[in-house]
């Protein structure tokens, strides 16, 4: 090929300000609210769960990050008298993306890492949000080396050792605060793996029965320490602009028809287990995501047609996989098809969207077996990406679109909220608290919160971003 393809997108700006560390405590709350309101009360409240929990944002865990954390902006909105976090100096911990080049649109990972800043706190900290924490981990993971990435796939997680400290699981240092108030949305990463991964590594996701037997686990020791609770479902993993940007992209900008006349009728990839492809993706596959395409296979969209084997060199492959030949013109021949690490096809996509129904019941049926509020992130995000195509969900006068970057609510990941998509996460919680405790606790200003991107003036500027400069998009935790 000739044309060398490239992912576009619309992003409207002049002038872009990238927030640092603004520490606006204070948010829309003029003065401290009563914790205790209805029947809730957050003199003690614990926030159990992931990365989203954590405050993890463009692939990193980082302080000016994570003081928009849903579970911070839920403490301060209740006034809650203490909430302390694990902060992390910026620019964190994770390998931190940023905007290399705005034309060509451009990123690349900070190489250098921040540090922790409170580790000597000596207490368990309230927001005890692990980043890639799943169900298991919440009673079983105490280190790095006993977390479920480790012990069922060989991948130590940091993060348990910077959070946990050593002094015991989620749910034992939850207990150990004695909490009045506590908040929970796990599972995400029980299907996310999968996904991310292409359907690749894991599997599978976590098999349901051992899902529901983890859950109702969690769920009856949780409930045993008194408290109120507020759980989230799973979101649709597979709805997140990780999957559908490039894609939609590729359909837009490969020249399908003059293809067409050198055979070329689609993308050829391969399905899971085989390596000479046998799966076609035509270009209306790629443009109503019947397949989905990794926001890591960005990387390797202008190579269509180039007889490379970059994937494999990139990826460590001892040798070239059985019936691969790179001389071939690479995603349009068997022989050197797109990978499966890098799309989802129909069947896997069936497989996450099940896993996901499937523990959305499980979690559905708890939380009303303990009478637990329960917030229902799956339908909130399902229905903001359908708002897409009737000009977006506004909050407090701002339009947001679930597409990447210029959409507002995700970062420079494509997985991970931006603080005002935080902010709107935030309020889901609180809607549910008051609605099922009988509180009034008043919502979130998303407006006062920033972005990752601020756009200060609006002008239509059609950018590209070819590849991820210095970075890729593995580790991504939920």
């Amino acid at each position: 090929m000739k044309k060398i393809l490239y992912i576009i997108f619309t992003v409207f700006f002049t002038v872009i300000i990238f927030t640092g560390c603004q520490d606006r405590t204070s948010l829309t709350a003029p003065s401290s609210p009563n914790p205790k309101s209805g029947s809730a009360d957050f003199t003690r409240y614990v926030s159990i769960g992931n990365s989203i929990t954590a405050g993890y944002q463009s692939g990193a865990l980082f302080q000016s990050g994570q003081i928009y954390a849903y579970g911070n902006l839920i403490a301060q909105q209740t006034g809650s008298p203490t909430f302390e976090e694990p902060l992390i100096s910026d620019p964190g911990i994770g390998g931190r993306m940023k905007v290399a080049s705005i034309s060509p649109f451009a990123i690349s990972v900070d190489p250098s890492s921040g540090t922790p800043l409170n580790l000597s706190y000596p207490a368990p900290y309230n927001n005890l949000g692990v980043p890639g924490a799943t169900v298991y981990d919440v009673l079983n993971a105490t280190s790095s080396k006993t977390c479920a990435s480790y012990l069922f796939g060989g991948s130590a997680n940091i993060f348990f050792d910077i959070i946990l400290r050593g002094a015991g699981s989620q749910f034992a240092q939850t207990k150990l605060l004695h909490p009045t108030f506590v908040t929970i949305w796990i599972g995400a990463n029980d299907v996310l793996g999968y996904a991310t991964s292409g359907g690749v590594s894991p599997s599978s996701p976590t098999a349901t029965p051992t899902f529901q037997f983890l859950y109702n686990q969690m769920a009856d020791s949780i409930a045993s320490l008194g408290a109120k609770v507020v759980v989230a479902n799973v979101p649709d993993v597979t709805s997140i602009p990780f999957f559908n940007t490039v894609g939609p992209m590729m359909a837009l900008e490969t020249p399908w028809s003059a293809l067409k006349g050198l055979g070329v009728v689609g993308l050829v990839y391969e399905k899971h287990g085989e390596y000479v492809g046998t799966g076609v993706a035509d270009s209306t596959a790629l443009l109503t995501g019947q397949v989905l395409i990794t926001l890591t296979g960005s990387s390797y969209a202008g190579l269509l047609g180039k007889p490379t084997g970059q994937f494999y060199r990139d990826n460590h492959y001892p040798a070239l996989p059985p019936g691969i030949d790179t001389t071939k013109p690479f995603g349009f021949h068997p022989q050197n098809p797109w990978p499966d690490a890098l799309i989802l096809d129909a069947s896997e996509i069936q497989t996450a969207q099940a896993s996901t129904q499937a523990f959305n019941a499980t979690i559905s049926t708890l939380a009303s077996a303990h009478g637990w509020g329960l917030v229902d992130i799956y339908s909130i995000f399902n229905q903001m990406r359908a708002n897409d195509f009737q000009g977006g969900t506004m909050v407090n006068g701002i339009d947001f679109f679930t597409t990447y970057v210029s959409g507002g609510l995700f970062t420079l990941d494509g997985v991970h909220p931006t603080a005002q998509a935080q902010g709107i996460i935030a309020n889901a919680f609180l809607s549910v608290i008051n609605q099922k405790f009988g509180s009034n606790y008043s919502m979130i200003n998303v407006s006062t919160l920033p972005n990752s991107l601020i756009l200060a003036k609006k002008s239509t500027l059609l950018s590209k971003y070819p590849y991820f400069e210095n970075g890729s998009f593995k580790n991504l935790l939920f």
